[in-house]
C-alpha cells in the first residue's frame, strides 16, 4: 500500500499520524541515495555504516523540516539535507578537537599477536633525544618556508583546506571558486611540490 504513495502523501502520514510504516517506506526509497552519497566520503576511524547513519539523520531532518510551499520537491530537499549532514560529519571528524581521537596510539599495544607498544619503543631507544627533536622541528620549519615560497596565495588556501580533508566542492564553497578551479589548483600544487 505505501509503495504507491507519493513522497508528499507519506510525509502527511508521518507528520499527522506518526505512521512508522510510512517512515520505513521513505527510508527504503531514499536508502540507495544515502548509500551512494556516503560512499564518496570518508571519516577517519569510521566505517561505511557510520556514514550511512549520518545520512539517515539527514533524511530524518528532511522529513521534519520539509515545507512543500517553499517550491522544492521533497527529493531535492532530502538530497540537500543528507549531503549537508554527511559533509558536517566529515568536517566535524576532521576538526582539531577530534585530532587526538583520530590519530591516537594506544600505549598498551594494538591487541594483536606481537605485543609492541610505544612504551616498549621508549625503552628500546626509538624515541630520540631533545636535540634530535629540535633538529626535526627546524627541518620542518624550513620545509614549510620552502612550500610557502613555491605556492600562490590561492594554492596555499587550497592546500590548507585540502589537508583538513575537505572535498573539492567544500573547498570551492569556502573560497568562492568552482570545484574545477580547486582541482586545477591541487594539480598545480602536486606538480610544484613533487621535487620538494
Amino acid at each position: 500500500m505505501y509503495l504507491e504513495l507519493s513522497d508528499n502523501e507519506l510525509l502527511e502520514l508521518i507528520n499527522e499520524q506518526k505512521d512508522n510504516d510510512a517512515m520505513e517506506t521513505l527510508i527504503k526509497r531514499y536508502g540507495p541515495m544515502i548509500t551512494g552519497q556516503s560512499r564518496s566520503l570518508y571519516i577517519i576511524g569510521a566505517d561505511e555504516e557510520d556514514l550511512i547513519q549520518e545520512g539517515m539523520i539527514g533524511l530524518v531532518k528532511a522529513v521534519n523540516n520539509y515545507r512543500p510551499d517553499k517550491g522544492a520537491t521533497f527529493k531535492t530537499f532530502a538530497f540537500m539535507c543528507v549531503r549537508r549532514q554527511l559533509i558536517t560529519a566529515v568536517n566535524n571528524s576532521n576538526n582539531k578537537k577530534n585530532g587526538p581521537l583520530n590519530y591516537y596510539i594506544s600505549i598498551y599495544g594494538d591487541g594483536g599477536g606481537d605485543y609492541s607498544s610505544p612504551l616498549d619503543e621508549i625503552d628500546s631507544g626509538v624515541i630520540t633525544n631533545p636535540e634530535d627533536i629540535m633538529m626535526a622541528k627546524l627541518r620542518e620549519s624550513d620545509l614549510i618556508k620552502l612550500i610557502d615560497s613555491k605556492l600562490s596565495k590561492l594554492e596555499k588556501h587550497v592546500l590548507d583546506e585540502y589537508l583538513t580533508g575537505a572535498s573539492y566542492e567544500v573547498i570551492g564553497e569556502r573560497l568562492c571558486k568552482p570545484a574545477k578551479s580547486i582541482d586545477n589548483a591541487v594539480q598545480r600544487i602536486r606538480a610544484k611540490l613533487r621535487d620538494v
